[in-house]
């Protein structure tokens, strides 16, 4: 499966409190796909740096936006 053929999928963040330089709360990100990291409860995050990094899935809760808004957050 291809990048453009996988749904892309945001999620708010929550709670930054190890990561005050890395994420901001009230924020959405962009989440990548990665199933290993979900089996330690971790999900990929494209952080304020612009690279992605594995953060604690608690700290986010997944949103879905309108088709017209996900072009403008899309950075990969």
């Amino acid at each position: 499966m291809s990048q453009t053929e996988l749904k892309t999928q945001f999620a708010i963040c929550i709670g930054n409190e190890n990561y005050p330089a890395s994420l901001e709360v009230r924020k959405i990100y962009q989440i990548l796909p990665d199933t290993q990291a979900s089996k330690h409860n971790l999900i990929r995050v494209i952080d304020e740096s612009g690279e992605d990094y594995l953060y604690p899935a608690s700290d986010f809760v997944a949103i879905e936006l309108p088709k017209a808004a996900t072009s403008a957050f899309i950075f990969i």
